[in-house]
């Protein structure tokens, strides 16, 4: 019998592909001029030997479908186990786990705290800001149990508990009693529904239970990644608002009476977990003086800053990458992108933005290890250094990565390319640790009640010796002098590009910093990436930011 009929036919040849741009993998995420010149200017050159490890591993297509699959299947909540018992967990997908791992094991947690050796922090700095380009979300944990180490400082018995399993480099994930775990991972709960970023409307009840513990009764409208083992949250105290250390399971073995009430939905980060949490009687300890809960926290919420600025950075240079990866491979008109002239221009726009902000955060990696060891003169720098990067390297993160986005024309467009991916994460570092108002206003607190940083920041400007800088700080000087409120953005802004200059001044190829005055500092520069003036070396700048 001719069964032809049935068989099915196979399709007619209709086109070849071609002009389709290779993936960019296979590299070394880490081997950016801009991040290695940073590391060993800022005392860590010992690292670059892991750090180039790591850099191969994020560039690898392994660790790219980790980051693919961890985002693409997101945490799910169980609260009661399949008996009715209420458990309160989170299950992830298998690859956000390989993320932590290799996140912990690199060190790019709590590690440094624990290292004598100078430049610790900013090698994790540099470690985090690599690692992050592989899949952004899971940074969240990783951020906050850096950071809490800062806060507990103020409670030495709690940190002599609690600091070992924080720095260690092993991933236990599951909730256990922590003297059972071989490392633990630290989150933050600070916002609740009527407050947002005012904590000291927060009406979560803190009361002494006579052992030195507290009972907290209450709620957290933002729980950042509620599957930690431990957590810094405030609460009000008979004394005032107050800092506690909260354990999801407490030394029995029994479960604190934590209650997950669902996970947000959100538009980016969602490889990472953020819960609505209600507390019924949680056991919590004291972290710090009772009545200066925001003045103990905010240790943390200084360290996790840090990380929206380095979060950012790495967005950029991950956007940037892809962007010149696609301009080196896609023709067009008989050209490639990367050979028009103003397909150049945009690019290296995006190259500056992205150097200056990674050249920014190395510097403020490095003032933060040195203040942790003692230097009075880089703490005060890092003081208004800090508050300005914080509000203008993530507010310049969205407009870069939807135009990094646009490089990839259509392309960039489709979620297979991750740039979408990019796009949704690049709002968020601007919204977490204060808004972008929070942190301008946190500024011009730092100004007007610390003169001495406000000496500090202007001191290391001054360091360029370069007429363009010059000028630029007595502008923003100008601005500082009769600024209010309503001015803090413009402070902030205008302190941070004249800081990111004299930085590149000293640091960067004259190319760079030539263009990054040229634009930035002069007024001679348009309202969208690609309009640089023109005369400059564009050669010289794509060519150092050319992915390897």
């Amino acid at each position: 019998m001719d069964d032809s009929r049935h068989r099915p036919q196979e399709d007619p040849v209709t086109h070849e592909v071609t002009n389709q741009v290779p993936p960019l993998t296979g590299h070394d995420v880490s081997a950016d001029h801009a991040l290695l010149e940073g590391l060993a200017r800022e005392g860590a050159d010992w690292a670059t030997g892991e750090l180039r490890q790591l850099g191969l591993l994020a560039g690898s297509a392994k660790a790219q479908e980790w980051g693919r699959l961890a985002n693409e299947h997101p945490p799910v909540l169980r609260t009661h186990d399949r008996y009715g018992n209420r458990i309160d967990e989170v299950e992830f997908h298998p690859a956000w786990h390989e993320l932590m791992a290799v996140a912990v094991e690199s060190g790019a947690h709590a590690a440094p705290w624990t290292s004598a050796r100078p430049g610790a922090h900013v090698a994790r700095a540099a470690k985090f800001f690599t690692w992050s380009q592989v899949e952004a979300g899971h940074g969240c944990p990783i951020s906050m149990t850096y950071a809490a180490v800062a806060a507990l400082r103020h409670s030495p018995s709690l940190r002599a508990e609690w600091e070992p399993l924080l720095a260690s480099r092993t991933y236990d994930f599951g909730l256990r009693p922590p003297q059972d775990k071989r490392g633990v991972l630290a989150g933050m709960a600070m916002t609740e529904k009527q407050g947002g970023s005012d904590v000291r409307a927060n009406t979560t009840r803190a009361e002494p239970l006579g052992d030195g513990s507290f009972a907290l009764t209450g709620h957290k409208w933002f729980n950042s990644a509620p599957m930690c083992d431990v957590f810094l949250v405030l609460a009000q105290a008979p004394g005032g608002l107050s800092c506690f250390l909260l354990p999801r399971v407490l030394p029995d073995g029994t479960r604190n009476a934590v209650r997950l009430m669902r996970l947000k939905d959100k538009l980016g980060n969602r490889s990472n977990a953020s819960a609505e949490v209600e507390y019924e009687g949680a056991v919590a300890f004291l972290v710090g003086e009772e009545g200066r809960g925001v003045r103990t926290i905010i240790e943390m919420v200084n360290m996790t800053r840090l990380d929206c600025v380095i979060g950012s950075a790495a967005g950029m240079r991950y956007g940037l990458a892809q962007a010149l990866h696609h301009a080196r491979h896609r023709t067009a008109f008989g050209r490639t992108l990367a050979e028009q002239p103003l397909m150049r221009s945009v690019l290296a726009d995006l190259a500056l933005e992205s150097e200056a902000a990674t050249t920014l955060m190395t510097r403020l990696a490095g003032a933060t290890d040195r203040a942790i060891r003692g230097d009075a003169a880089e703490g005060l720098f890092r003081r208004a250094a800090l508050a300005a990067a914080k509000y203008w390297v993530c507010k310049r993160a969205p407009v870069h990565a939807a135009e990094a986005l646009e490089c990839l024309g259509g392309n960039g467009y489709v979620e297979e390319s991750q740039m979408p991916r990019l796009f949704r994460e690049s709002p968020l570092n601007g919204i977490w640790e204060g808004s972008g108002n929070v942190a301008a206003l946190d500024l011009m607190r730092v100004l007007a009640r610390e003169p001495e940083a406000v000496e500090a920041f202007f001191a290391e400007v001054a360091a360029a010796g370069d007429r363009r800088v010059a000028d630029a700080a007595e502008r923003a000087l100008k601005t500082l002098a009769g600024a209010g409120e309503a001015d803090a953005r413009r402070v902030a802004e205008e302190m941070t590009l004249v800081l990111q200059a004299s930085l590149l001044v000293r640091h960067a190829p004259a190319a760079v910093a030539d263009a990054f005055c040229a634009s930035r500092l002069s007024g001679d520069w348009g309202r969208a990436f690609g309009t640089l003036p023109p005369g400059l070396d564009l050669d010289a700048i794509l060519d150092r930011a050319a992915p390897a």
